[in-house]
């Protein structure tokens, strides 16, 4: 049939059955052409070897229930990260998949846990056995040198910071569940995060380190509950990376004393928004400096867009820590009336000079990304993040929402390091596509491996012939 070419045999394991799907036989072979010259991929950095690293990673979280038990707890988290790779909108969708042989090669699972089990399993977990996983990732991509184009200032990488809520209920809580109390009596229980994403100024690609659960326990305030969760988080990204040199930049929220001086602690530096409602004594001192013509300041061009960046060397953060002493960044952009379209201020530890001015400007306009990139895009590219796959009486809702990340860190990983990957996306022009076709090829056909299944994808070799009619 395909002359001079070696075969590629796909059997179709079982198919749909809905009115558009032609009848079957059970273990019928369609032969297929090979694809074209394969793309070469980074083998420790492809969606195969990832999922291995994380099985590996579940199968050395100590099982809190009895030795005996049929499902193992390795099967039941690798159950739910799959659940989340494969983007099923709920655990009901998932459990149709409980005897999905390609499930269980593709992911390394022995026994998929029903969806009652899978709750009941995973509820008892202690997120914090979560957290190696993203150090398991982020080490292959150290290894595979696809950290080094991240390095953003003198061979610091810039980590945005933020929160975010991914559950809501007026009836379903848990002890941990913060309180929102409203106007008209009614009471609102939510589940907060904050995310912590290694981010660059050219990359549209993020990559996610462990959150950290923002607790009923740190405050009923905002700024009380990210800044105690923030404590927390800087201290355990310092102990899981000891040497990454970091840039944190964050919003107007974080450009406080105890903040900062966390951010000394643990041997950090950052770029922090600022304004001046919440900053009067900062911005008077930069005022006084401006009028003794202490503030520098460049001009260019960007077509019809004049940019403008300068800044003010050595002022205090405020009135109440004027030992703590910053630069001031601010940036403005001007249309071709004159016009003022755009405006920033931030502060920062780092040495503000005609050389990096700019390139600090780029830093701190990315804090957007942990918004942009990150949550919107688990809120609206098909990740579901807002759904409620269960909420436990423990730590089932943390669970679900760390074992997410972890599947968008894989998905981020293959998109920024996977060509195969990245053609793929291309040809289908969105992640929803791409998602709806991962699982309709999940349920049609049967791989050898993920790779296997993304070069059927590219190069629509997954097409059943058409019925014989006569």
């Amino acid at each position: 049939m395909f002359p001079g070419r070696p075969r590629l045999v796909i059997l179709l394991a079982r198919w749909i059955k809905d009115e558009k799907a032609p009848p079957l036989a059970k273990g019928i072979a369609v032969v297929l052409p090979p694809p074209p010259a394969a793309r070469k991929v980074r083998k420790h950095l492809s969606a195969d070897a990832l999922y291995a690293l994380v099985r590996d990673g579940f199968g050395k979280i100590a099982d809190h229930r009895d030795p005996k038990a049929p499902i193992p707890l390795a099967d039941a988290l690798m159950s739910a990260f799959a659940m989340f790779s494969l983007k099923d909108p709920s655990l009901l969708a998932f459990q149709d998949r409980r005897n999905d042989p390609n499930l269980k090669a593709l992911f390394g699972i022995g026994r998929i846990p029903s969806d009652t089990q899978m709750r009941e399993i995973l509820d008892p977990v202690d997120p914090e056995h979560l957290r190696p996983l993203f150090g398991d990732v982020f080490r292959q991509l150290q290894r595979g040198k696809a950290l080094e184009p991240f390095a953003f200032y003198a061979g610091h990488y810039l980590l945005s910071l933020d929160g975010t809520g991914y559950f809501s209920s007026q009836k379903v809580h848990c002890p941990s569940c913060q309180v929102k109390e409203h106007k008209n009596g009614t009471v609102t229980y939510e589940h907060q995060m904050l995310g912590a994403v290694l981010i660059h100024p050219d990359f549209k690609e993020v990559i996610p380190l462990a959150p950290e659960p923002i607790q009923k326990q740190d405050g009923s305030t905002k700024n009380d509950c990210e800044r105690n969760a923030a404590r927390r988080l800087l201290r355990k990204i310092r102990q899981e990376h000891p040497h990454l040199k970091l840039i944190v930049v964050e919003d107007g929220l974080a450009s406080n004393g105890p903040h900062v001086r966390d951010l000394i602690d643990n041997r950090m530096h950052f770029i922090l928004g600022v304004k001046p409602g919440d900053h009067a004594f900062l911005f008077q001192q930069v005022e006084v400096a401006r009028r003794k013509g202490r503030s520098p300041k460049l001009t260019w061009k960007d077509g019809d867009v004049t940019c403008e960046v300068s800044w003010v060397w050595d002022v205090p953060l405020n009135e109440s820590n004027q030992d703590l002493r910053v630069h001031f960044l601010e940036y403005n952009e001007y249309g071709a009336d004159g016009t003022r379209r755009k405006h920033f201020t931030w502060v920062t530890d780092l040495p503000v000079n005609r050389r990096n001015a700019r390139l600090l400007v780029r830093g701190g306009r990315k804090r957007w990304s942990i918004e942009n990139e990150t949550f919107n895009t688990l809120k609206n590219q098909g990740y579901h993040f807002e759904h409620n796959y269960g909420h436990g009486v423990q730590n089932l809702s943390v669970v679900f929402a760390m074992l997410m990340m972890l599947a968008f860190l894989v998905d981020q990983t293959q998109q920024l390091c996977c060509p195969l990957f990245r053609a793929v996306w291309e040809k289908l022009g969105s992640k929803r596509a791409l998602w709806d076709n991962l699982r309709s090829h999940f349920r049609h056909l049967l791989f050898r491996s993920m790779r296997h299944l993304y070069e059927v994808i590219l190069h629509d070799l997954g097409k059943l012939p058409a019925p014989d009619t006569s």
